[in-house]
Parts: C-alpha cells; sequence; structure tokens
C-alpha cells in the first residue's frame, strides 16, 4: 500500500501525520481548530483517503502557524506516498456543490508546484478558523506535494459551504489522479519522469 508518516516540529507547532493513499478505513483528525479538522475530514473522506494527524499549534496566537503547517506536512506526505509515480492517472478535475456553493479544483502530480487560487468569503472566520488561511493551506499543500493546483470558488453565498466545497473537490481530484491505470506503463510523462 502506498502510504507515508511525517512528523514536523518547530517552536510554532508539533505535527505527526500519517497517510494512506490505498485504504480509507482510518481518518483521526486533531488539531485545535474545529473547522480545519472539519475540512481536512472532508477532504480524506471524498478522496478516500486514510489520515491521522495531530498538530499542537499556537493556537494562544492565531491558527494561521497550525493550518499552513499541516499544509505542509500533509503535501510531503502525499508527495512520499506517491513513490516513483508508476502508473498513476496523474491529472484529476472535480466540481463538487454544497448547497449554494460551488467549488472546482483541477490539479496535475507533475513534480512542477503550482497554485492558481481563486476564492472570496464574506466571513472573516469560522470559529477559530481565519477563513483567508484556505488559500495558505492550499500553497502549503501544493508546493510541499509537488502538485499544480487550480481551484477556484465558482459562487456561493455561504462561506462554510464555499471552503468546504474546495476541500472536497481537492479530495476528489486527488483520488482520480493517483489512481492507478494498469494501462500505463511507467509514468505517464514525454519526459519518462514524474519528479
Amino acid at each position: 500500500m502506498r502510504q507515508a508518516s511525517s512528523k514536523r516540529e518547530t517552536s510554532e507547532t508539533k505535527i505527526e501525520l500519517a497517510v494512506c493513499l490505498d485504504d480509507p478505513t482510518e481518518v483521526e483528525i486533531h488539531t485545535g481548530v474545529g473547522f480545519f479538522d472539519h475540512m481536512l475530514t472532508a477532504f480524506a473522506r471524498h478522496g478516500r483517503f486514510g489520515l491521522k494527524a495531530t498538530v499542537e499549534g499556537d493556537l494562544h496566537i492565531d491558527s494561521h502557524h497550525t493550518v499552513e503547517d499541516t499544509g505542509i506536512v500533509l503535501g510531503k506526505a502525499i508527495r512520499e506516498a506517491l513513490g516513483d509515480k508508476q502508473g498513476i492517472v496523474r491529472f484529476g478535475t472535480s466540481y463538487v456543490p454544497m448547497d449554494d456553493a460551488l467549488g472546482f479544483v483541477s490539479l496535475d502530480i507533475s513534480g512542477r508546484p503550482f497554485l492558481h487560487f481563486e476564492g472570496d468569503f464574506k466571513m472573516q472566520s469560522l470559529g477559530n478558523f481565519d477563513t483567508e488561511l484556505v488559500r495558505e493551506f492550499f500553497q502549503a499543500f501544493a508546493f510541499n506535494a509537488g502538485i499544480t493546483i487550480h481551484a477556484r470558488v465558482l459562487y456561493g453565498e455561504n462561506t462554510h459551504h464555499k471552503i468546504e466545497a474546495i476541500f472536497k473537490a481537492l479530495g476528489r481530484a486527488l483520488r482520480e489522479a493517483v489512481n492507478i491505470d494498469p494501462n500505463i506503463k511507467g509514468v505517464l510523462s514525454t519526459k519518462g519522469l514524474l519528479e
């Protein structure tokens, strides 16, 4: 099974995380930021990944370091779990409706990290989660996983729905991209290499 675990400890956060691309049985998220736990759970469930994360962050300041650093560690774990990327479909795209909102994510496991992000949120925070951190998470994840990601909230009124739609879309698009196609010999690249 394609799986990896990663740890990171700084003066701002302490993170232990494990991911399994092929067994969605275990999903346990504890970051101290309730809404972020909800989003990571949605990402894992709809991506059909196993994901366990325990995060201790400097929440007495705010949730920035907790969210961004989790994106860093999750990105690195996904990259490690993918190994040499033999046989993966590589590309994934998903539109996800969430009541009034529609989220879109298209990605390429290319080894070339990039993020294009479009999303405006009326609410500045949901619980102790600052909504501007959605982009920070996506950027940290993309750059540490080595993935090109285009993410957009196409429309919507409710901030919770808009954010949940793109986290679910990220999970579904990533599931599509990491699937192994037995018809793909080696890696799906004209270079013969996916870094």
